[in-house]
């Protein structure tokens, strides 16, 4: 492989899993395009999009992006694996500061991975469209997309295969969801038809689970992208409605995204809350914030489709809701994590007066001392009882159990590690919610790329003269 310097770390620790990471990209570049304005007012966006191309520009180093096929791509920098009691120092075994790693950093290679390039191939596209007036960049990204997207399709299987390293840790169950969302934000970077029909295909639909159910269904998260692509299709219906052939699919997840916003609502029982009201999301397993934030944020952001539809609600069964009240569920989601809950507890480090201090996560808890800790030699940081010298100011951590407990303890990550794609929906629901309603979306950009949906009219004919 060349040279793979560069992305996210993920969490706590310094491996590069390229799934999540991706995952992280795309929902940082949506927000972007539909809230550029709000990024804008908070002075934040030159910010955000240095964020998503410093990932963008490491994903295009994983495959060779000029190349029109390809066969394999990079999916993982660093090793996770410490079962059976290995002594072996890799990246979970060690606690040292990144700068400082010596042992061996074996890279992942996919060559039948459709979940992961199906999802890189979303990232690449959806951020094509943020920097759309950068048209040198813009078109390397499409064209990378393009080019992860059929390899995608071509070679079939899952990027997490059995035993594999990332099956540990970002075990992805399905790809079919990535090629429903990859295809649908590849037709907004190219307006090529040809990703609207993949995207709109029944049997993709159906191999998705759309129309299915289950626990958990609705869930938008780094592993199932579902919930997402049906709001993202749902807003191709509302504001161009292309009608025939795609008009009944695109029906049908107009209908599924009803049906998964009533589901966020305490009169619905899909989910149950805890006794301080956050959303079980994951039914009661570890690290829920993850999945209430992307949540949140699909909640606003299809509140503002239907105001900039001039829909003022929606149909839960015979029951009509104002959008105010996804609104209001995002917003009573978002203050339970930065503060209003039963512990008083901001689960987001450095917001407010009391915030977790012992945070999972190797930089931060090893201090600015001009000391060298080896391989085990950072240990001592990592089961220290005082809190991390160094602040991960943003870095929101897993979240609280089902009882609205919290341990601040590092070596329980379930608590206290943060997260890459949780960080991004976090901040994608932020900006959905900040400034007053409205501002909106930007409704068009988006559609940048897209042709008309029918063809213009002719002109009418000259005027007649005898």
């Amino acid at each position: 492989m060349k040279d793979l310097v560069g992305g996210y770390y993920d969490a706590g620790d310094a491996i590069k899993f390229n799934f999540p990471a991706s995952f992280a990209m795309t929902m940082l570049s949506w927000s972007v395009i539909e809230y550029s304005a709000k990024y804008e007012a908070a002075g934040e966006l030159n910010h955000v999009k240095e964020i998503i191309k410093w990932g963008t520009d490491y994903l295009l180093k994983t495959f060779n992006n000029s190349a029109d096929t390809i066969d394999k791509i990079a999916a993982q920098v660093g090793v996770g694996d410490t079962s059976g009691g290995s002594t072996t120092p890799n990246d979970h075994y060690c606690w040292m500061r990144p700068e400082d790693i010596d042992y061996p950093r074996p890279v992942y290679e996919c060559h039948s991975c459709s979940d992961l390039a199906a999802e890189m191939a979303a990232a690449l596209a959806a951020a094509s469209i943020v920097f759309k007036d950068n048209k040198a960049y813009s078109q390397k990204l499409v064209h990378g997309a393009r080019t992860v997207f059929q390899f995608a399709r071509d070679q079939r299987g899952r990027y997490s295969a059995g035993g594999s390293d990332p099956a540990l840790f970002y075990n992805s169950s399905s790809y079919w969801d990535e090629f429903v969302w990859g295809g649908a934000w590849l037709y907004y970077a190219t307006g090529n038809s040809s990703y609207l029909q993949l995207a709109t295909h029944p049997k993709l639909a159906k191999h998705a689970g759309a129309f299915w159910g289950g626990p958990d269904y609705g869930v938008l998260s780094w592993d199932n992208k579902l919930a997402g692509a049906q709001v993202l299709l749902s807003r191709l219906r509302l504001f161009l409605s292309p009608g025939y052939p795609y008009e009944e699919i695109l029906r049908t997840f107009h209908n599924q995204t009803s049906i998964v916003m009533c589901s966020f609502l305490p009169v619905f029982t899909s989910f149950n809350r805890t006794k301080g009201g956050l959303i079980q999301l994951n039914h009661g397993r570890p690290q829920p914030l993850q999945y209430v934030v992307n949540a949140a944020f699909l909640a606003a952001l299809y509140s503002d489709y239907l105001d900039a539809a001039d829909t003022p609600g929606w149909y839960c069964g015979p029951n009509f809701y104002s959008t105010d009240v996804l609104r209001e569920f995002a917003k009573t989601q978002m203050d339970y994590i930065l503060g209003k809950n039963p512990r008083k507890m901001s689960y987001v480090v450095g917001f407010g007066n009391h915030y977790p201090k012992h945070v999972h996560h190797r930089g931060a808890s090893i201090p600015k001392n001009k000391i060298r800790y080896n391989c085990k030699g950072g240990w001592k940081w990592r089961d220290s009882k005082k809190p991390n010298p160094n602040t991960l100011v943003g870095a929101m951590v897993a979240g609280p159990d089902k009882h609205d407990g919290f341990h601040d303890v590092r070596t329980n990550y379930n608590y206290t590690e943060p997260t890459l794609a949780g960080n991004a929906g976090l901040v994608a629901a932020l900006v959905a919610l900040s400034g007053d309603k409205s501002t909106g979306i930007d409704k068009n950009t988006i559609f940048s790329a897209v042709p008309p949906m029918f063809p213009t009219p002719p002109p009418p004919p000259a005027p007649w003269k005898p």
